[in-house]
């Protein structure tokens, strides 16, 4: 994920940039047993195959299981898809399919833990572009939505209208080799 930092002195906004990944796929694994251990069982056979799994969702589906969905880099689908494959009879699930056609744009900023209404601007901004979000992480300083890829430099332009980072003060710098 590409990031943006401008450098804007003691004064820099709650929000200092906002980054997007394009090489982002969906795998939502449906029918998955709901019971302790198998959200562990499903992860430690990707992680065992390389695969680095980022935003994470478990829904009940029916009675007795779940929907699993999160997302991977696009050059690992094979592996996940040969995984997922192999350990069918172990994990137990119904079926799961892999979409490609995603993207993933986040606001950063540290002072995203003390203000309110970041995450209301967040989606108000996408919502008023009919962007529609596939799935959400937060943490203390970003805010990540999962969105479908045609709709991504859409969702880029919108966020960055919404915070105010698209004024032609605003400059990037960007430091190399010095830690910050």
């Amino acid at each position: 994920m590409g990031d943006l930092f401008p450098d804007l002195g003691p004064e820099a906004p709650v929000i200092s940039g906002i980054a997007h990944d394009r090489s982002e796929a969906l795998a939502t694994v449906r029918g998955v047993p709901n019971e302790p251990g198998m959200a562990a069982k499903v992860f430690t056979e990707l992680a065992s195959a390389g695969v680095n799994v980022d935003m994470i969702v478990q829904a009940g589906a029916s009675v007795g299981t779940a929907d699993i969905s999160f997302t991977v880099p696009e050059s690992t689908v094979k592996q996940v898809e040969d995984v997922l494959f192999d350990k069918h009879d172990e994990l137990g699930y119904r079926s799961f399919d892999i979409d490609t056609n995603v993207g993933k744009v986040a606001v950063v900023g540290v002072g995203m833990k003390t203000h309110s209404g970041l995450a209301a601007k967040f989606f108000t901004a996408l919502s008023e572009k009919g962007i529609n979000v596939l799935m959400i992480s937060t943490s203390e300083i970003r805010i990540a939505a999962l969105v479908p890829l045609e709709q991504l430099n859409d969702a880029v332009r919108a966020l960055h209208t919404a915070y105010g980072l698209d004024s032609d003060q605003i400059e990037a710098v960007v430091y190399g080799g010095t830690g910050r």
